[in-house]
Formats: C-alpha cells, sequence, structure tokens
C-alpha cells in the first residue's frame, strides 16, 4: 500500500488542547445556568397539575422572549448566512420548542429526579456529537468524566425509583421515560446545531432567535394555554412567568456566553451536577428526603465533571500524518 494510502486509513491519537482556563465570567455563568435550569426542573413540576405540557412551554416560552426582546433592544444585529439560519431554525426547534414540551410531558408521569437523571444523557450525547461533528474530539479524560458522571445519574435515578420518587411511577412509566429521553435528545441537538453558529454571531442574538422560533412552533397550543390560565392558581401562573425569565431567558443567555468561550463537550458535561442539585431542592422545599443511593450519585457526578477537566488525549479520525512530497519543478 502506498503511503499517501496508508496515511489516510491510519486513525492517529494526538495531544488533545489543554482544558481552557476558565475565566471568572464564564464560571459565573455556568453556575447561573445550573442552579436556574434545577430549579426549572422543581418548578415544571409544581405547576403540572395545571398546565398541559404544550401549553406550559408555550407560555415560558413566550415570556422569554418578551425578556430577551428587551434585551436586544439598542444592540447591534448581526446579518446571518443561509447555513447560520438553517442551524439556528434546527436550534430553535429542537431544544426551545421540542425539548420544553416533551420535558413537561415526561414530568406529568415522572418525579423531578427522575426527569433531571434521564435528561442527564444529554450532555453524553453532546460530548460524542461534538467529537464527531464539531471536530473537538473525544479527550480521554472527557470520556472518563462522562462516564463516571453518567454512573452518578443512574444511581440517582435507581434510588429515586426505589424510593418511589415521591409517589411518581418512576421508571415504571413507560410514557414518562419516552418524553424525558426524547427531551434528552433535542437538547443534544440544539447544542450541536449552537455551538458553530456562536463563532460568529453575539450569543443574545441567537439565544432570542431560538426562543422565538421555538414559541412559533407551539403556537398550535394557544388553545389550550388560553384555557389552563383561566383555571390555573396565581402561583401556578407565577411559575410559569418565572421558568419564561430565568430557565430561559437568563439561563440560556448564560449558557450561549459559556458555550461560546469553551467546548461544547467540556461545558455540556458540568450540567451533570443538575441533578444533584435538584434532590438537594427537592429536600429543601418539598421535604423529599434523598436515599443514601442518591447522594452517591450527586457525588459521582460532581467528581465526573472535575475528571472532565484534566488534560488528555484525544482519538481523532479525521487527523491524517503529513506525508512527505517531492516538490515539483
Amino acid at each position: 500500500m502506498s503511503p499517501v494510502l496508508t496515511s489516510l486509513t491510519t486513525v492517529t491519537k494526538t495531544t488533545a488542547p489543554p482544558a481552557a482556563k476558565l475565566s471568572t465570567p464564564v464560571l459565573i455563568a455556568i453556575l447561573v445556568t445550573v442552579l436556574t435550569w434545577a430549579s426549572a426542573f422543581l418548578v415544571i413540576r409544581g405547576v403540572a397539575p395545571h398546565f398541559d405540557g404544550g401549553a406550559l412551554a408555550l407560555a415560558r416560552l413566550t415570556v422569554g422572549s418578551v425578556a430577551l426582546g428587551v434585551v436586544m433592544i439598542g444592540r447591534p444585529w448581526m446579518r446571518m448566512t443561509l447555513r447560520e439560519w438553517m442551524l439556528i431554525l434546527v436550534f430553535g426547534v429542537a431544544w426551545f420548542g421540542a425539548y420544553n414540551v416533551a420535558l413537561n410531558l415526561a414530568e406529568h408521569s415522572l418525579d423531578a429526579g427522575t426527569t433531571a437523571m434521564l435528561v442527564g444523557v444529554g450532555p453524553i450525547l453532546i460530548a460524542l456529537g461534538a467529537g464527531v461533528f464539531l471536530g473537538e474530539g473525544i479527550p480521554r479524560w472527557l470520556a472518563i468524566g462522562a462516564g463516571v458522571a453518567f454512573g452518578g445519574v443512574v444511581l440517582i435515578g435507581i434510588a429515586t425509583g426505589l424510593s418511589g420518587g415521591g409517589g411518581s411511577p418512576g421508571f415504571g412509566d413507560g410514557i414518562g421515560l419516552f418524553w424525558a429521553m426524547l427531551a434528552a435528545v433535542t437538547y443534544a441537538i440544539g447544542v450541536l446545531c449552537q455551538k458553530p453558529v456562536l463563532r460568529r454571531l453575539p450569543a443574545r442574538q441567537v439565544t432570542f432567535l431560538g426562543c422565538v422560533i421555538g414559541a412559533l412552533c407551539c403556537l398550535p397550543f394557544s388553545g389550550q394555554l388560553v384555557a389552563d390560565l383561566q383555571v390555573a392558581p396565581v402561583s401556578s401562573i407565577l411559575g410559569a412567568v418565572y421558568l419564561g425569565i430565568g430557565p430561559t431567558a437568563l439561563a440560556f443567555s448564560t449558557w450561549a456566553y459559556a458555550l461560546s468561550k469553551m467546548p461544547a463537550g467540556q461545558l455540556g458535561v458540568t450540567t451533570y451536577v443538575v441533578p444533584a442539585l435538584v434532590v438537594v431542592f427537592g429536600l429543601a422545599f418539598f421535604r423529599e428526603v434523598p436515599a443514601p443511593l442518591a447522594i452517591v450519585g450527586g457525588l459521582l457526578c460532581l467528581i465526573g465533571v472535575a475528571i472532565s477537566r484534566r488534560r488528555g488525549h484525544v482519538t481523532n479520525p479525521g487527523a491524517r500524518r503529513t506525508v512527505p512530497t517531492k516538490s515539483r519543478r
């Protein structure tokens, strides 16, 4: 076989770039994101009896679009290419539209902890997708950290299921399981489409467009939303407003900012702390005592995040050896 053909078929092992040192603003953005997203699981659970899944998504995204629109006032608008428009369209439909509807429907039959665990599959898909489609590669420590954290997420889910999940059917509900896994998949698709456009476009603009697109996708639920608003208590309506301002407008903005400053795989794995936070918040607000196995799972999540930040090697199928060639005269 010729040297050129050999180089084309050889998978080389290259040293991955070291994990970037995170600045204080990026760390704050990550902290705000995970805290508000964790709170969203609890708020959704609390308002679920009063809002249909699609109706709650429309309410949340409408409020979020208005809040993000206010932030966009006076901000410069960058013209986008057709490719960027297509990526943002998929990003908005997948993550803002489909994800929110699926997540809400999942929490109609699953408790917040179990849902958070299942959605926690998303970062695994993001890390793998970023390595394959975004050229980030899959560093050894990222893979190990993701595996450890995922094991922690599974332990949280098992503990929640064994303890009854606060009266919910837990893993026994196939419908809830389906919606939660769909939320994880659409979450990963959204991030993988969002990352490329953030290389050039402002995070605020991308987040605003994604939220508006998601809200437009949920317009078929307008009738149900009007009906739900007529009977929902004030506390649940305020909960829907909070979901639009906090976990949507604020958290998606801080997420987009952090994503523009670091690899998608490394950022995605930090959300493994969300299920652990949901368990803690559940104890604080709903007086739910987490099972010992859930506490172990939460610790594993944090350990996995720490491991993922280490330096390592990445297997890059697209890498090629440089083959010396004779100059032509």
